[in-house]
């Protein structure tokens, strides 16, 4: 009879890289797996139509509901910061695009951690692994795996004139943002399979539901890690106390490795809660330092997407035909019998990878532009005809933290993002501003009459500019680098470059957490990269 409460491996997160380290480590029979997580099972019918994100996002039956502290750079505001709350984790609520950055992000990496397995070169493979590209296998995309791309079901007038008058500004067209070179203006792909999300939860959890070396528990909030003082001195993890929604705290025990997949919120949280972190918030807080790691929390990044919005006459938007029963009733049929049209999108349908200023040595900001234009996600769409131009500095120098507010694990943590912080990152706004208007005022978009509503033409200096971004400004839900990766003398890395947590044995960390940087576009696919290369190097190291 089997041990129901000692395993070889734990997994704490049921989100993208949680799904996929599953997969990963019970793919050997004679190892015991066990995936908690804190949210509840991913049936719920809005998760899986792709416009369903709107009734995802500020849901608390899939999303953990946070907000973000008073920020000064966004004027005192503060932002829902939606983190998936359900099997598949963000992936089973985000914008489904298919995005992983530039060559230069993972170069980058390798050079701070000094290990050249993160190098682009060595990465790639990696992407290729799990793809399912529309295309099929190619050279820089993979066929037959479990992660489905596919191209997009629709397009708009108003997207393809927005392409159109990008192109006559400068930026070229381009088929694929995922070479290593994301330059360009096209439709994004997507992680959908004939118009349905595709999560990481169907993807990587459901083909191996029938291994009897594996479990999956959803409603189990882990509360703290259990830390042994070895003989020499140092820490090893040797389980975890986790707690149902209903009963007591329990205790589990492992004989290999308990893996953190939280995400860049929830890794950090469980290790302060845990003793892990910096000393001075965990005494703070009651919490008896078992390893004082600085770094734990700290290193916080997002993409700060600053919401444009431009009126239009003449031309088809999403606002206009949502208030219609009759258009309603046109987006439902459309969907029911082709699993195309409106209720197919992803939140955004085409993008775009420039340079801010002509002085920029590489494409610096990224555009998401919608058929649509809304006060903030969850709220309702405007009545009036618009299109929503977002741009976001994919490399901001701005740092944030996560830290917990007490001893309690079911509190909510508190999050600053410290977004437009720096003078750099101010700079990036105001000529992102200043390059959005200039696309919009190309010859392609003038049939549509486009008037700039957000943030109001009559502005025009940096300074107001910057302010305005603050005003207009969201996170594209991109929060990444809280338990970052780094050499053995970097006092600031929380894991070492094969993603172990130093100085505690049999204790990883593999989700968003881990990037020193920022990748330049959508977290979510690096993400599932990190995932891929941790369950390698727990395989073999464990």
């Amino acid at each position: 009879m089997q041990d129901d409460t000692t395993w070889d491996h734990i997994i704490v997160g049921a989100g993208t890289a949680g799904c996929l380290l599953a997969n990963r480590l019970s793919a050997d029979p004679a190892r015991r797996v066990l995936l908690l997580e804190a949210g509840g099972r991913d049936d719920y019918v809005w998760i899986h139509i792709p416009v369903g994100y709107l009734y995802c996002i500020g849901n608390p039956r899939t999303d953990w509901m946070y907000f973000t502290e008073p920020d000064a750079g966004l004027n005192g505001r503060r932002l829902r910061y939606p983190r998936g709350k359900v099997l598949g984790g963000c992936s089973s609520i985000n914008g489904m695009i298919y995005m992983r950055g530039q060559a230069r992000d993972y170069d980058h990496w390798a050079a701070v951690t000094g290990s050249d397995d993160w190098r682009w070169a060595q990465c790639l493979p990696v992407f290729r692994r799990h793809e399912d590209h529309w295309r099929g296998e190619s050279a820089p995309h993979g066929g037959g795996h479990e992660w489905r791309v596919e191209r997009q079901r629709l397009r708009w007038d108003v997207l393809d004139a927005f392409s159109q008058a990008a192109q006559q500004a400068g930026i070229p067209a381009t088929e694929d943002f995922n070479t290593g070179d994301n330059e360009g203006v096209g439709y994004f792909e997507v992680n959908q399979r004939r118009g349905v999300r595709w999560n990481a939860s169907k993807a990587f959890l459901r083909p191996v539901a029938h291994r009897p070396n594996l479990r999956v528990i959803t409603g189990a909030q882990v509360r703290r890690l259990m830390l042994d003082r070895q003989p020499d001195g140092t820490l090893r993890c040797s389980g975890l106390e986790w707690k149902p929604l209903r009963g007591a705290p329990q205790t589990l025990h492992v004989t290999r490795s308990v893996v953190l997949a939280a995400g860049a919120v929830g890794s950090p949280q469980v290790l302060q809660l845990s003793g892990i972190g910096p000393g001075a918030l965990l005494h703070g807080h009651g919490i008896v330092v078992q390893h004082d790691l600085p770094g734990v929390g700290e290193n916080l990044q997002d993409h700060l997407q600053i919401r444009a919005v431009f009126g239009v006459e003449g031309v088809r938007t999403l606002n206009v035909q949502a208030h219609s029963l009759l258009g309603k009733a046109r987006i439902g049929l459309e969907y029911l019998l082709r699993r195309s049209g409106p209720m197919s999108m992803a939140p955004s349908q085409l993008g775009a990878f420039t340079r801010s200023s002509p002085a920029h040595p590489w494409p610096n900001v990224q555009y998401h532009v919608q058929p649509l234009s809304l006060p903030a996600f969850g709220e309702p769409l405007d009545r009036f005809p618009a299109f929503t131009a977002s741009v976001c500095n994919l490399n901001p120098t701005s740092r944030g933290h996560v830290r917990i507010a007490g001893a309690d694990p079911a509190a909510a943590p508190r999050i600053l993002a410290n977004y437009l912080s720096t003078p750099e990152d101010r700079q990036v706004a105001a000529d992102s501003l200043r390059l959005t208007r200039r696309i919009v005022a190309q010859p392609a978009m003038a049939r549509y009459r486009p008037k700039e509503l957000k943030p109001g033409a009559q502005y025009d200096s940096d300074a107001d500019l910057a302010r305005l971004a603050g005003d207009i400004g969201t996170t594209i839900f991109h929060p990444v680098g809280t338990c970052r990766m780094g050499r053995v003398d970097d006092p600031g890395a929380v894991v070492d470059p094969q993603l172990a947590v130093r100085g505690v044995r049999g204790l990883h960390v593999a989700d968003a957490s881990v990037m020193p940087t920022i990748t330049s576009g959508n977290t979510n696919s690096p993400t599932l990269m990190i995932a891929e290369r941790a369950a390698d190097w727990i395989l073999k190291s464990t």
